[in-house]
């Protein structure tokens, strides 16, 4: 059974930090990228950031570049995501999800699997 799980999600005052787990089981951790999306209320879920499978590259968004750092350990099949100097607008479900063929893409819909969310929110 393939499973994304994340963690870490909760509630921070801006400019405080989070750091975003996201567990995986059930799958080739290593020949698959792994994408961190979020959706806040009444918005469309939008990318955050990405790494590559074993290669390790890595993507973010104008919005999170500079604040934002995604890392990976393959031993442990998990993703981070490590979020400092939090706004407001970071205030949103947080998801990881899963895409096969070890690449990066923006378009979620190329994303194999998925978590459930969690909840970050960021108070002014």
């Amino acid at each position: 059974e393939v499973r994304l799980v994340e963690s870490g999600g909760g509630l921070v005052q801006a400019g405080g930090s989070l750091r975003l787990s996201c567990a995986a089981s059930g799958f080739t951790f290593d020949d698959y990228a792994i994408g961190w999306f979020r959706q806040a209320p009444g918005k469309e879920r939008e990318g955050v950031s990405c790494i590559r499978g074993s290669e390790g590259s890595t993507y973010y968004a104008d919005s999170v570049k500079g604040r934002f750092t995604i890392s990976r350990d393959n031993a442990k099949n998990t993703v981070y995501l490590q979020m400092n100097s939090l706004k407001p607008e970071d205030t949103a479900v947080y998801y990881c999800a899963a895409s096969g063929g070890s690449n990066c893409h923006r378009s979620l819909y190329e994303y194999d699997y998925w978590g459930q969310g969690t909840q970050v929110t960021v108070s002014s």
